[in-house]
């Protein structure tokens, strides 16, 4: 799958995964060593989320229902929580440095495609 920002018409990831399960959700990016360029995690529903035991900085997305962004968070280190987005509906994690070298920003829509 992919995430496109279509308010730029810019790819954002072409390896995306979602985590809708309890189970999927809670492992999240846990246990893995990189998060390479082009990879993405799609965590639904979530409004918050944390960092603990993880080995690398991520960029984050909070997405509303229409898969609009209401919260862009940078280089969200290891071992933090974030705060808490009553509005969103999905947490887009991403490699660090992916939001600003895609430009995107809050308001931009989304778009998750197989």
């Amino acid at each position: 799958m992919k995430a496109i920002n279509i308010t730029k018409d810019t790819l954002i990831a072409e390896n995306l995964s979602i985590a809708e399960t309890l189970l999927k959700r809670t492992v999240g990016l846990l246990g893995r060593k990189e998060f390479k360029k082009g990879e993405a995690l799609l965590i639904k529903p979530c409004q918050q989320i944390h960092t603990f035991f993880m080995r690398f900085s991520i960029d984050l997305l909070f997405l509303d229902k229409k898969n609009r962004i209401i919260k862009v968070i940078k280089n969200f280190s290891p071992w933090r929580i974030s705060g808490i987005y009553l509005k969103a509906k999905s947490c887009l994690e991403l490699p660090s440095g992916t939001i600003e070298s895609t430009f995107t920003q809050e308001g931009d829509k989304i778009l998750i495609s197989s």
